[in-house]
């Protein structure tokens, strides 16, 4: 019989999948309860930082954003260190819903989508489009293009896949719907970790989001 050998690349490459699944599982359980990070305190922030950092070096995709089987689809906001995301659940009688980043890579678009609740009847929704464009082979450029604010009942909003949709054939909807100036400057978004259901990012205004990809 002949003996099977085992190629230490091979095991190297289990034993970071290993290290990395104990990763994302501890990351999980640290950010269960923060609400996207409104709850976390000084040192929740520290140790969540810490862990982010030690799956970034584990990163199971080195050149993510020629992952295009990864990449695309939605993704919902798990943690986030953004001030203008978190912000809008710190205003009185509001409180933050599902936010999600939707990729379309064929298109080359993506989609920041916030749901927003408070008054029974009035839940809000705020969506920005944005066309992006590699960089890297860890970094895309962002080009925000188009805002909408509104009401979900009067915008027919359901989920994210089908408001994508019907934003794509309707120039103009019943909401705060404007053109973002083309001459603003653009952003830059890194993707840091990426594997089949999580992925982490860091913008270019010092930002860390992490997300988890779902259907819908």
């Amino acid at each position: 019989m002949r003996d099977i050998v085992i190629e230490p690349t091979a095991i190297k490459n289990f034993l970071k999948l290993g290290v990395s699944m104990i990763g994302k599982t501890e990351l999980l359980e640290q950010i269960s309860g923060v609400n996207r990070g409104l709850l976390t305190s000084e040192n929740d922030r520290i140790a969540i930082n810490a862990t982010i950092a030690q799956l970034e070096d584990r990163n199971p995709t080195p050149r993510p954003v020629e992952a295009a089987e990864l990449l695309q689809g939605n993704w919902r906001l798990l943690y986030t260190t953004s001030a203008e995301l978190l912000g809008l659940g710190r205003f009185p009688l509001v409180q933050l819903g599902q936010i999600y980043q939707c990729i379309r890579i064929r298109e080359a678009k993506l989609y920041n989508i916030a749901e927003v609740q408070g008054i029974p009847y009035l839940e809000g929704l705020v969506t920005v489009s944005a066309q992006f464009a590699p960089i890297t082979e860890k970094r895309v450029q962002v080009q925000f293009q188009r805002s909408i604010v509104g009401l979900q009942r009067v915008l027919g909003y359901q989920s994210p896949s089908p408001w994508i949709e019907q934003i794509n054939v309707q120039p103009k909807l019943k909401a705060i719907d404007f053109e973002i100036d083309p001459q603003r400057t653009p952003g830059w978004l890194d993707t840091t970790y990426l594997d089949s259901d999580l992925r982490i990012g860091r913008g270019n205004g010092g930002s860390l989001f992490v997300l988890t990809k779902t259907p819908g």
